[in-house]
Formats: C-alpha cells, sequence, structure tokens
C-alpha cells in the first residue's frame, strides 16, 4: 500500500513539473522541475511513461542538463516494459528537433535499437529514423553506415548490422530523389559512403550497392568516363586482382567470375578492362583447364563478351593465350579428338575481336600473311606449318563438325513438334518445349562457329570486329524487316551473321543487375564431335536455355563469392574483428 502511495505521489510531482514549465515564460529558471522530470525516469512504470514524454518537450530550454537527460532517455529505451520502450523511441527525434548537433547520436542509438522484435517497437524505430533522415541527411547516413563498416572494436552485433542495411535499403535508396539534397553533393557523399562498406560487404550486398550506385545521376547516361571508370575500380578492388591465384580458391575463382560479369557494362561505356584481362592472361588462362567445366565455360564466356572493349596493345598480349586454348579445343583431322561446341564458339568470338584490333600478331600465331608495314608483320618469317594446322586443319575440321551437328538438330526439330502435339501435360508440354529451344540454341552456336571459321579460311582474314556475330546465349532480335535479296545464283545463310547485334537490348541479371542466360544441353545423343562418334555441340549441364533455369550464373555466382569465415554471411579478418567478404 506504501508503495502504490509513493507511486502516485510521485506521478502527481510529475504533473505539477510539467504544468510549472508550461506556464513558465522562462523555463530556463525551472531547473529543479526539470531535474525532477529525469529522476523520475527511474521511478515507478507509469513515472517513467509520463517522464519518456516529458524529456524531450522541455529539453531544448535546459542545454546544462542535456547529458543527464539524454542518458536518462536512452535508459528508458531499454526498458523491460514496451509501453515505456515506444514512449521512447518516439520521443527520440525531439531532443534534435532545435538541438541538430545530436542528430549522429540520436541516429546511432535508434539504428542499435532496430533488432527489436515488437512489430509496434520497430514500427516506431523506422518512424524516428525516417524523421530524423528527412532532417538531417547526411548526419544521419554517415552515422547509420557507421554500423555497416569495418571496425576494431571486440564485439559486433550482426544484428544491428543486418537491420540497419535492411533499412537503406529498403526505406533510404527508394526515396533517394528526395533526400539526396544537393543532388550531386549528396550522391558524392552517399557514393563515399558506400566505397567505405564495400570492403566489408557480402556478395549479395555489394551487387546491391552496385546496383545502388548505377541509379544515381552522377553514374547515370551520360556520366564521364572518369564517373564510369570509378564504379569498374570498385568492382576490380572486390576481385582482387592484386592477389596471387590458386587455382584450388574456389572462393576467388567464383568471385572473379561474378566481378567480371558485373564490370561488363561498364567495358561497354568506355572503362577499361585491362587489369582484369592482364589477370586473366597471367594467372587464369593458363591453368583454366584445371577450373570445375561450369566455371571453366563462364571464364570462356566473359572472356567472349569483353574481347570487343578490349585495347589494342592489351588484344596483342591476349591472343597467344587465346590461339593456344583454340588449338587446344579444336580438333585436327582423323585424330578422333572430341570438341566441346560452346567452348569453340566463345574462343573463336574472342579471337576474331582481339585480331580485328592486331591484325598482324596473328601472322606468327596462324600462318597469317597481313600487311600492315610495321616489323611485327614478320612476313620474311616462314609460317606455313602454322597455318596448315590452324586453317587447313583444325577450322576444316571443325567446320564439317558444325555442318554433322547442325543436320543432326534440324532432324530432330520435326520429332519436337510431333512430341509436342502428342504432349498430355503442360508439365510434358514444357519440357518439350525447353528442348526446342535448346534445339535452337545448339543451331546458334553451330551457325556462328560456321560464320566466324569461314571468315578465317584465307592467308589474309576477314577479322569480324563488329556486332554481326550475336553469341548463342545471348537473346536474338530479329530484323523488324528482313531482306529478302540474295547475290545471283546465291541462296542466303540462314547464320546468326543475319541477326542484328542487340548489344543495346541486353537485360540485366536479377533483380535490376546483370542477367546472363545460359544455353542447356541438347538431346543426349548431340554431345560430342569427332571420328567415330556422335558428332554435335558437347553442351554441359549447366548451359542454361532461355527456357530453362534464367539467372543461374549470378544465383549460383553469388553463393560463396567473396573472401569469408563462417557459413551464412561475413568471415572474420583483421585480427578476428573485421569482417571478410562471403558470398551465401
Amino acid at each position: 500500500m506504501a508503495n502504490v502511495l509513493a507511486n502516485a505521489s510521485d506521478i502527481e510531482k510529475l504533473y505539477e513539473y510539467g504544468e510549472r514549465l508550461n506556464e513558465s515564460k522562462d523555463k530556463s529558471k525551472n531547473l529543479k522541475d526539470y531535474e525532477g522530470i529525469i529522476r523520475a525516469a527511474k521511478g515507478s512504470v507509469k513515472a517513467k511513461q509520463l517522464a519518456a514524454q516529458l524529456i524531450p518537450r522541455f529539453f531544448k530550454f535546459f542545454p546544462s542538463l542535456s547529458l543527464q537527460a539524454v542518458e536518462a532517455h536512452f535508459d528508458l529505451c531499454e526498458e523491460y516494459e514496451l509501453p515505456i520502450r515506444v514512449q521512447a523511441i518516439r520521443g527520440l527525434p525531439l531532443l534534435c528537433k532545435d538541438t541538430p548537433e545530436y542528430v549522429p547520436k540520436i541516429v546511432d542509438v535508434l539504428g542499435q535499437l532496430l533488432p527489436a522484435e515488437e512489430n509496434v517497437e520497430r514500427d516506431a524505430l523506422n518512424k524516428a529514423l525516417m524523421c530524423l533522415v528527412r532532417q538531417d541527411t547526411k548526419a544521419s547516413l554517415t552515422a547509420l553506415f557507421k554500423h555497416l563498416q569495418s571496425t576494431d572494436e571486440p564485439h559486433i552485433d550482426e544484428r544491428v548490422r543486418e537491420q540497419v542495411l535492411s533499412f537503406i535499403k529498403d526505406k533510404v535508396f527508394p526515396l533517394k530523389a528526395e533526400l539526396l539534397r544537393p543532388q550531386e553533393q549528396m550522391e558524392r557523399h552517399m557514393t563515399d559512403l558506400v566505397k567505405k562498406s564495400l570492403p566489408d560487404c557480402t556478395g549479395a550486398e555489394f551487387k546491391m550497392f552496385m546496383d545502388f550506385l548505377k541509379t544515381l545521376s552522377i553514374f547515370g547516361d551520360g556520366a564521364s568516363p572518369e564517373r564510369v571508370q570509378e564504379l569498374t575500380e570498385l568492382i576490380e578492388q572486390q576481385a582482387d586482382l592484386i592477389e596471387e591465384f590458386n587455382v584450388s580458391d574456389g572462393d576467388h575463382i567464383d568471385r572473379l567470375i561474378s566481378c567480371l560479369y558485373m564490370a561488363l557494362p561498364f567495358f561497354k561505356s568506355g572503362a577499361s578492362n585491362s587489369k582484369f584481362l592482364n589477370y586473366l592472361n597471367k594467372h587464369i588462362l593458363p591453368v583454366v583447364d584445371k577450373f570445375p567445366e561450369e566455371r571453366k565455360l563462364d571464364v570462356l564466356k566473359n572472356l567472349a563478351e569483353c574481347s570487343p572493349y578490349t585495347a589494342s596493345q592489351d588484344s596483342r598480349q591476349l591472343l597467344p593465350a587465346v590461339v593456344l586454348l583454340l588449338k587446344k579445343y579444336m580438333p585436327r583431322k582423323k585424330t578422333g579428338e572430341e570438341m566441346n561446341f560452346t567452348y569453340v564458339e566463345c574462343l573463336l568470338y574472342t579471337f576474331h575481336h582481339l585480331a580485328y584490333k592486331t591484325p598482324n600478331a596473328t601472322n606468327s600465331l596462324c600462318g597469317y600473311k597481313i600487311v600492315t608495314g610495321q616489323p611485327s608483320d614478320r612476313l620474311g618469317e616462314d609460317f606455313s606449318d602454322i597455318y596448315k594446322d590452324f586453317c587447313e586443319s583444325r577450322l576444316t575440321t571443325v567446320e564439317d563438325l558444325a555442318r554433322i551437328t547442325m543436320k543432326k538438330l534440324n532432324q530432330g526439330l520435326p520429332e519436337h513438334d510431333k512430341a509436342l502435339a502428342a504432349a498430355k501435360t503442360e508439365e510434358d508440354k514444357a519440357i518439350i518445349r525447353t528442348k526446342k529451344q535448346n534445339t535452337a540454341a545448339g543451331l546458334r552456336t553451330c551457325n556462328n562457329i560456321l560464320t566466324m571459321a569461314q571468315a578465317l579460311r584465307s592467308k589474309s582474314p576477314s577479322f569480324i570486329g563488329d556486332g554481326k556475330i550475336t553469341l548463342s546465349w545471348k537473346p536474338v532480335v530479329k530484323s523488324p524487316e528482313p531482306s529478302t535479296t540474295v547475290g545471283s545464283g546465291k541462296k542466303r545463310a540462314a547464320t546468326v551473321a543475319n541477326v542484328p547485334n542487340n548489344a543495346a537490348n541486353k537485360k540485366g541479371r536479377r533483380d535490376g543487375g546483370l542477367q546472363s542466360p545460359l544455353v542447356n544441353q541438347t538431346s543426349k545423343g548431340v554431345h560430342r564431335g569427332g571420328k567415330g562418334g556422335a558428332s554435335g555441340r558437347r553442351l554441359s549441364e549447366h548451359e542454361r536455355g532461355e527456357g530453362g533455369a534464367k539467372n543461374q550464373f549470378v544465383s549460383r555466382s553469388l553463393q560463396g563469392l567473396f573472401r569469408g569465415g563462417r557459413t551464412g554471411g561475413r568471415g572474420r579478418g583483421r585480427g578476428g574483428y573485421g569482417r571478410g567478404r562471403h558470398y551465401q
């Protein structure tokens, strides 16, 4: 009974403190009243709830008590009773209304409270944070991003980091046009904050940050080459291009492949791919045969896609390794060697674009006789044996295998149509449609190989350095009005060279990001080409047709992309305190 009376007395005193402060014209003279309110934060439940309302209301009038008031209010935010916590959280923005210097500290505390379990509490936290973000965007974002950046503190609450990141992604990023004002200044500040967070992020977080940065006006359409290169350098840093390569390090392989793919749009926009290609040339291509097959194909596809944007000097340095791989994967006549058609398509495409930039480099590599007037033409040397091996033997065999495979694939098309007509369930129909799409992809691969191989069958070949070839795993865009005119006595070949390049229409993967439609395997009877076996395109199981599982490249590569330790998130580095990188 005595406690009840004491509590009632405390509540009555609080009301008196509040009334006197409301009525006072010079509230700074009511120091004792405000001290009484602060003391009430350690009183009964009702007293604490009332104190949570009164402390922010009169906070600005007592700067000499600001520290005690803020600490008392923070204690109320961690009270056991939910109503007290919610009331205190709602009052935090009021502490900053007339004292903006407290914004960073209050935002930091709100960020620490974000892992709250109660919906009403989380709602109050989000609203309080958004109120402060709108009041002082720069200070608020700076405080929030500190929860995402490297730290030397021995204990890091991963839940806080995840919830802060979720708040930034879901609440702040969508309002960038409203919040980032003045635009260029604030976009630059946001970019700097993101940069500081990248060494500590997971693979999925890195992709999310890069997707966001690309939406900023300073990196948008019409961005300067320096700005485009700035984003490319962020990807280069994540790819660890300064590290020694260990072929058994699957994490580094995945990270490299994904980062190279992520950088492709920037190469197209004018950024340099020199660092990536030099790393590939020095560390990757010499040991690519030791990669798992699916990773090997990813490397070759990425190499093909970035080859059109390669500088002449880099092309000259890279060509020997590409030719060496071509000779490995293009069999000679009558050897019974097998051929992976997709590998050959990737390498021929790369070869054409690199040779287009530095044609006379192919004289010593392939036995051509291209005259540029430079000493590097090496016209006085005899490379006839190299020419016979590369052109008369290997390219001829490749063309023969491609034609045989195309015949087999075309013969199978009517069977697909019959099977589709006879199919009774939607599941069966979907399987057959996928097979038809895979057959079409196989035909595109063979068409590409024929087009590129035929252009090389001369002492003075024609290197395809434009957009005439659409790689088989890329979406095919047909001409709106295809020409039906053909040369006299000639039949127009139905090759991919007749299809315009669709680079401008390339879609992104995943949620607004980068997408890589991969080609699925064809029927089991048409896998390998060579003497004594069924000739055809060797289509590995990880190549996906557009009708199959899309986005397999990214969804796979986002698992295990970045350096890391423990499963499910970030590993620890720097003495066990900083976060490493690990895609899960």
